[in-house]
């Protein structure tokens, strides 16, 4: 983690904790995101939910978005940390550094939490999903795209290929623990 100590636990402790989850299609960030949130008390929000239409669909024709679609996505995800009046987790792929500078610079405290997963994990994950926008024909390009946190930005990075449970328990540890400036990975 860098900058800041960041005080994790629950709501009502007086400390406000804005997180966002992040990965790959597939990592799990919405189904993490939500049992995280649910732990620390917190709100959640689906950053899927705030694509404009016109994204979603060039994701689901298997268009990979650029970063011209992705901007306003990313400015309006880094909007509703200062907004929001309790905590709140948002699940964000945000898989480049200049993404996560953008959701930053609404609000300079906020956490990422980058769930990683070997290559095939993602595939069957993303492959076990029907129905869901983002095809697995995109999950190459979401690979190729993603720059890991840096050892300069406040984070913790997570391996998937554990169950949900003990994920949320090494983050809130891992977030709890952090009081140097360096990226913890679990």
């Amino acid at each position: 983690m860098t900058g800041k100590a960041v005080m994790i636990g629950k709501e009502g402790s007086g400390a406000r904790h804005h997180i966002v989850v992040m990965g790959v299609a597939g990592c799990g960030k919405s189904t993490v995101g939500a049992a995280l949130a649910e732990r620390l008390g917190a709100g959640f929000l689906d950053g899927d939910s705030l694509h404009p239409q016109a994204n979603i669909d060039k994701m689901a024709s298997g268009t990979p978005l650029n970063d011209d679609d992705r901007a306003p996505w990313l400015a309006e995800i880094g909007r509703r940390f200062p907004a929001s009046d309790a905590s709140l987790v948002i699940a964000c792929s945000a898989l480049k550094r200049s993404y996560r500078d953008i959701i930053r610079s609404a609000d300079p405290s906020v956490v990422f939490v980058h769930l990683q997963g070997t290559r095939e994990l993602l595939d069957a994950r993303m492959k076990a999903r029907p129905g869901h926008f983002m095809p697995a024909s995109l999950l190459d390009s979401q690979l190729a795209t993603l720059e890991p946190l840096q050892d300069d930005e406040t984070g913790v990075v997570v391996d998937i290929a554990q169950p949900i449970e003990d994920i949320v328990n090494h983050v809130g540890a891992a977030l709890t623990g952090l009081k140097d400036a360096t990226t913890e990975r679990v």
